[in-house]
């Protein structure tokens, strides 16, 4: 006669001392950057007049930290696997550091161009080797996807106090605070991460692929530049340049992103849908803010609040996603975040020009934001599921290259086909049209590529 056995539920998992101390350093790190980011987005105008550059060139503010920001990241990344992670990101932090105290202290546009190309080096940098340093502290599983949960609140939590404080920093000081802002920080979490954090194991005798490092550098700054400049030869340029990069990637005897990688479907489909989400999240919030101050009249500090408070929703969404990953599985998480994303841009697509439109833009932005945290988690977990310790810098490059490539793309894309249509309402209607129908579209592919290759490969 069988016995029956009472189950018990596991308890969720909880982190020793040093595993918060070691989250709370690198958490910190991408909580700083995301501030950072923000901050200097809504003191673009103040910066850009302060050093003397004119209203149409101050996009290159933005595009001077995006285009190294993306175009390295992946380098950066499988560099870590090979020289050391801690080492990376503590050259990382000096960098950012060196270059906020440059900036803040430009007193003109070419210091403060090279400050913010340093800075997005530093950012290439710092954001794959922390996250490569946390896959590889924190095992895959329930701990790895609440941590990386964590990692998700924290930087949702770090654009929102940017959007709330930046204005008022900046009025209270100056935007040079927007700079210096990052040095203390910077050099606290440079000193406590050797007492913390070991280096990881280096490979042996391992050459980093240089014909590979520089044909996908080369072609993704080419890209980019082309999406930001709408520069058509830029954008043949870049396509060579990355089809060479295939091409080599497949003969190397050590390559920088080998190709059985890139064909994982964990690596390949995770990274897809990061880049939807991530490509038309950020521009439905350059759609929408334009809408509300062009269309509606708002000031920058109400639409600054407009999202702001919604945003509350992404930073509660950071703290569970990853207990719904652990409980559901990345998959059903990541495409239930992207549905959720895509149907709550909705609404946006039918408003009028009555401030009533508030009462259905803010519920909506609450629950799209808590969508979209929750699929940047699960694409997260996705992406650097089933990977060995010795690759998860090249995972975490590629996620995070995927993330700084669609941010920078997705506002020129939706631009232009906002671009199409002569009245500007018109226009962003169904530029956030085609945001809900490209978004709905990828739910279905990406569902499709991950169940029918459930388990990572081996």
């Amino acid at each position: 006669m069988s016995v029956p056995v009472a189950t018990v539920e596991a308890a969720p998992p909880r982190l020793d001392g040093r595993q918060r101390l070691i989250a709370f350093v690198l958490l910190g790190a991408g909580f700083m950057l995301a501030v950072d980011f923000s901050i200097l987005n809504v003191a673009l105008p103040q910066t850009g007049a302060g050093v003397g550059l004119s209203p149409a060139q101050w996009p290159w503010i933005t595009s001077a930290y995006a285009l190294p920001a993306a175009g390295f990241t992946l380098v950066f990344g499988r560099t870590a696997d090979l020289f050391g992670r801690r080492r990376l990101f503590l050259a990382g932090m000096v960098v950012l550091a060196g270059a906020s105290l440059l900036g803040g202290f430009a007193g003109g546009p070419a210091t403060l161009l090279t400050a913010r190309v340093l800075q997005g080096l530093a950012t290439a940098m710092t954001v794959p080797a922390a996250l490569s340093l946390l896959t590889t502290t924190f095992k895959e599983g329930p701990l790895r996807a609440r941590v990386l949960g964590l990692n998700g609140a924290l930087l949702s939590g770090g654009f929102t106090v940017g959007a709330l404080l930046g204005g008022a920093l900046v009025s209270l000081l100056s935007w040079r605070a927007a700079f210096l802002f990052n040095v203390p920080v910077a050099v606290a979490i440079a000193v406590l991460t050797p007492f913390l954090i070991r280096e990881s194991v280096l490979p042996e005798r391992v050459r980093l692929d240089l014909p590979g490092a520089v044909t996908v550098t080369g072609g993704l700054l080419a890209v980019i530049y082309a999406a930001v400049e709408t520069n058509l030869l830029a954008a043949v340029a870049g396509v060579l340049l990355l089809g060479a990069f295939w091409l080599i990637e497949l003969r190397a005897p050590a390559p920088l992103a080998p190709v059985r990688i890139l064909r994982r479907p964990t690596v390949k489909w995770g990274n897809f849908a990061g880049f939807v989400i991530f490509t038309m999240e950020p521009a439905m919030i350059f759609l929408v803010t334009v809408y509300l101050q062009r269309v509606l009249g708002l000031s920058p500090l109400v639409t600054g609040l407009v999202f702001g408070i919604p945003g509350l929703a992404s930073v509660v969404a950071g703290v569970i996603a990853g207990r719904f990953v652990g409980r559901h599985g990345s998959r059903r998480v990541l495409v239930a975040g992207m549905t959720v994303q895509a149907l709550a841009t909705l609404p946006a697509v039918f408003l009028g020009t009555g401030w009533t439109v508030l009462a259905i833009l803010v519920p909506a932005l609450f629950v799209g934001f808590f969508g979209h945290v929750t699929a940047i988690v699960a694409y997260t977990v996705t992406g650097t599921s089933g990977l060995p310790d010795e690759e998860q810098g090249l995972a975490t490059g590629l996620t995070s290259m995927t993330q700084q490539v669609a941010v920078t793309v997705g506002i020129p894309l939706l631009g232009a086909v906002a671009a199409t249509r002569a009245g500007e309402p018109a226009g962003i209607r169904l530029a956030l049209l085609v945001d809900v129908a490209v978004t709905l579209a990828a739910v279905v592919l990406v569902s499709y590529g991950l169940r029918r290759h459930p388990r990572p490969e081996r």
